[in-house]
């Protein structure tokens, strides 16, 4: 997949209009983690830029904006959705990059859509998105987040079942609701460490008797 510098640009100057400069900034920080993730895990670097740039295209959309847009797609909403449209931006992110881009591609609109929520089963260009939003160097300094840095680089499952119960801690001391797509992605991303895990113990060879 190319991904040429006229659209790269072409994107720049639509956020430049849509977004304030911090969250270019974070956006491109994004971007430049998804990619050094994309080459770690060999994953299509070029799709992993892309979707990186674009994942907040509609981070800014008026809550009625959101809702109806997603409303028009078919997007099947939850009462979380409801209470807090903002959510729905990643959605929504991917239908701006299909409709003012003309990006069709499944996995780059995917890794878009699900860079907020996550989704059960989502492919590793999705997951890399998804945690570059989430750990770029932006988002802090702590130990913690240093620790989930160094998991995206050696497993991505893994990595996405912390991130998801890192997010889900901070909602429960703050008293928010917590989407269940969220909660679901959670699920299936720790049984999938779990089976890793299973198979990784099932695979070493036994102890030899003396």
């Amino acid at each position: 997949m190319q991904q040429s510098p006229i659209l790269r640009q072409q994107v720049l100057a639509w956020l430049k209009e849509n977004v304030p400069e911090p969250r270019i900034e974070h956006i491109l920080r994004v971007e430049q983690m998804a990619i050094d993730l994309a080459q770690i895990h060999k994953v299509d670097v070029k799709k992993a830029a892309l979707a990186g740039l674009m994942h907040d295209l509609a981070k800014y959309f008026k809550s009625a904006r959101l809702l109806e847009m997603a409303r028009q797609a078919g997007i099947v909403l939850d009462p979380v959705d409801e209470a807090n449209p903002h959510l729905l931006h990643a959605d929504i992110s991917a239908i701006v990059a299909r409709e003012e881009f003309s990006i069709h591609d499944p996995e780059v609109l995917g890794a878009i859509a699900n860079h907020t929520l996550g989704r059960p089963g989502m492919d590793n260009l999705s997951c890399i998105v998804y945690l570059a939003d989430s750990l770029e160097p932006g988002r802090g300094d702590t130990p913690e987040l240093n620790h989930l840095r160094q998991v995206a680089q050696q497993n991505l499952a893994q990595a996405v079942w912390f991130t998801c119960d890192t997010s889900m801690q901070s909602l429960l001391q703050t008293q928010r609701l917590i989407h269940p797509r969220a909660l679901l992605t959670r699920n299936w991303f720790l049984q999938q460490t779990k089976m890793q895990q299973k198979f990784t113990e099932s695979s070493k060879p036994l102890p030899a008797h003396s």
